[in-house]
C-alpha cells in the first residue's frame, strides 16, 4: 500500500520483516528514512526500532511506525524509545506524507 502512495515520489525498499530489514541495513545501506509497521514476522516493529536507535551507524535514521493499536500507552512507549513519529493505521495519505516531508 505505501509503494502505491510513495513510489512515484520517493525510491522504496521493501523488506517483508525486521529481520531481513537489519539484513539489508548491515550491508551498509544508509535509508533517508524507515517506515515500520509494530506487527512483523520473526522481528516486531519495538524489536526493530530498538535495534536501529541503538546501533551508532543507524540511530541517526529517522523512523515512523505505523500501528493499528490506538493505546496511548503504547505510542508513549514508542516515542521513549526512539520513534521520531507514530502514525495510527489506517493512515490518510496526506498525513504520512505530510510527516515524511518533516524529514527532507
Amino acid at each position: 500500500m505505501l509503494s502505491m502512495y510513495l513510489g512515484k515520489e520517493y525510491e522504496l525498499v521493501y523488506r517483508e520483516d525486521g529481520l531481513k530489514a537489519i539484513e539489508w541495513l548491515n550491508e551498509g545501506h544508509d535509508p533517508a528514512l524507515i517506515i515500520t509497521d509494530i506487527r512483523m514476522p520473526h522481528m516486531d516493529g519495538i524489536e526493530f526500532l530498538h535495534y536501529v536507535k541503538q546501533n551508532e551507524l543507524l540511530k541517526h535514521i529517522p523512523v515512523i511506525m505505523l500501528s493499528s493499536e490506538e493505546s496511548t500507552t503504547e505510542r508513549i512507549h514508542l516515542l521513549e524509545a526512539g520513534a521520531d513519529d507514530y502514525i495510527l493505521k489506517p493512515f490518510n495519505p496526506l498525513e504520512l506524507k505530510a510527516r515524511i516531508r518533516k524529514y527532507f
